[in-house]
């Protein structure tokens, strides 16, 4: 435990750092060209490079040492932010740069993450796995509450000083990595001959239950992507953008605390159960969006919806990280990252058409639903974005009872537990 204390303690540095650079140059080019579209870009680079190389991320945690991997992640990671720096000090920076940078960085970010969720269960005993996913979720509220701060670090030492924060937040990172004593597990590699997708999803194949699991968090997640892409304009088209700054504020909270709250319990016994509650209650809170233009119910909606957020996947990865052979885990939780977000860059490309083509229009004072929802949910402007929390809420719960239907998915905690050692095992 002390082993890995060391190395969350600077990632979670790096990740701050990571969060605070994404934000302003988000603000850079927002500003700088007044496009919603070249904006919505960045995340989109963001996250297509995470879908498409998965499979080469767990071939190489299978393969090779897990540790180099992660140091090599960092330091590269670093040495895009120190290109950005450059720029920036000789007034060249340039928006397609911006977006090279953030398909790189998302890119490295990816075999990192891999590698890492393959090495915890080498480094702390199974019985801790629940209690340390959960502390690996802190790092999501960081990212969420990062804009407080980072705007606040704009204002005090520009774009320069916050990538200057970022490279020192690297470097942290690579330092704790440097001075753990990790361990370096000989697993399979290309066990069969099979790398990258064929070797984790012919292991998916064989425990039915994982593989409805992954399924349901490929819809989830299509899910939460329309939801967390509204909820922005949800909030400005009632509040002002100081309201809509504290209220991100507050959602991540509701991360954080969950992260903490699951570092120190760890999940329930059968994970599964943990999973269906935190898909219930978050159908429960996206309802609860929709029904007025408050933002006080927004205030305390938000931070309880994200709050299931480590509950879902602190049981998940917990999961398949007791479940599946070491030997393929790597290419298994790659697998698993390629699927269950394959949807999400459709629901980034809907989001658009859907509000302001359907669902406006539908909550208009004149429009379709307007004597019949709208007596729920109130009419006018930003009450269609409501009419897709309301929808995407529901559809929330009919996934939760989906799942709850699938005998193999009740089961999946029963699944044997794969074996702890590793045919070699060393520490450096």
């Amino acid at each position: 435990m002390k082993r890995f204390a060391v190395v969350w303690a600077g990632q979670l540095v790096s990740v701050i750092g990571s969060a605070l650079t994404a934000f302003v140059l988000g603000v850079w080019v927002y500003l700088g060209t007044g496009s919603v579209t070249q904006f919505v870009l960045i995340q989109f680079c963001a996250v297509v490079p995470g879908i498409l190389l998965a499979p080469y991320a767990g071939a190489l945690a299978d393969r090779y040492d897990r540790k180099k991997i992660m140091l090599f992640a960092d330091s590269g990671a670093g040495v895009v932010t120190v290109l950005l720096l450059v720029a920036v000090s000789a007034d060249a920076l340039a928006v397609w740069q911006i977006y090279l940078a953030s398909a790189l960085t998302a890119t490295l970010n990816l075999f990192h993450f891999i590698a890492y969720q393959a090495l915890v269960p080498a480094l702390v005993p199974q019985k801790h796995l629940g209690r340390v996913n959960g502390l690996m979720q802190l790092t999501q509220g960081v990212q969420i509450a990062a804009p407080l701060v980072a705007g606040a670090l704009l204002g005090l030492v520009g774009l320069r000083g916050v990538l200057i924060i970022d490279v020192v937040s690297m470097a942290f990172a690579v330092t704790a990595l440097l001075m753990a004593r990790l361990p370096v597990v000989a697993g399979g590699g290309a066990e069969g001959g099979e790398t990258g997708i064929g070797a984790g999803l012919r292991w998916l194949r064989g425990a039915p239950g994982l593989f409805v699991l992954c399924a349901v968090f490929g819809v989830w997640n299509f899910l939460f992507a329309i939801a967390g892409g509204l909820v922005q304009p949800l909030i400005l088209s009632f509040s002002s953008p100081a309201t809509l700054g504290v209220l991100m504020a507050a959602g991540g909270s509701g991360l954080f605390v969950g992260g903490l709250v699951m570092g120190a319990w760890g999940g329930p016994r059968r994970r599964v159960h943990g999973i269906y509650l935190g898909l219930a209650l978050g159908g429960v809170f996206l309802v609860l969006h929709s029904l007025a233009p408050s933002p006080w119910l927004i205030g305390l909606a938000a931070p309880a919806f994200l709050f299931t957020l480590p509950l879902m996947n602190t049981c998940c990865v917990t999961l398949l990280q007791t479940k599946v052979d070491p030997a393929v885990l790597g290419r298994v939780l790659a697998v698993v990252r390629m699927l269950s977000t394959a949807a999400m860059p459709v629901a980034f490309l809907l989001i658009g058409p859907l509000s302001d083509g359907v669902a406006e229009p539908l909550m208009a004072a004149d429009g379709a639903l307007a004597s019949s929802l709208g007596t729920l949910i109130g009419v006018g402007e930003g009450r269609g974005i409501a009419l897709i929390f309301l929808v995407v809420g529901v559809l929330m719960l009919a996934l939760t009872a989906y799942a709850w239907s699938r005998p193999r998915l009740r089961a999946v905690d029963d699944l044997p537990d794969a074996v702890a050692e590793t045919p070699e095992r060393t520490l450096q």
